[in-house]
């Protein structure tokens, strides 16, 4: 896969995981999973949707510490 069409999907897996992330009629582990992949993504992109996350008040509060956690990570590794 080229470079381009990789760099064409990262913005449609960043929305789909934050989507899931979200949406409350999911499992709870789901969600979890979701906030934990846009960390190992780890780009500015990822970085922004977590950072999103921390500060939707529609989450439960471990979610957003979680999505903190991991925006703070990304930022630890100078990304």
């Amino acid at each position: 896969m080229s470079k381009n069409t990789e760099e064409k999907k990262r913005p449609d897996e960043l929305r789909k995981l934050e989507t899931i992330a979200t949406d409350m009629e999911l499992a709870g582990k789901m969600r979890t999973q979701a906030v934990d992949e846009l960390g190992e993504i780890a780009t500015h992109e990822a970085l922004l949707v977590l950072l999103s996350l921390a500060a939707n008040e529609k989450l439960n509060v471990e979610e957003r510490e979680r999505a903190l956690k991991r925006a703070r990570a990304i930022v630890k590794k100078g990304r």
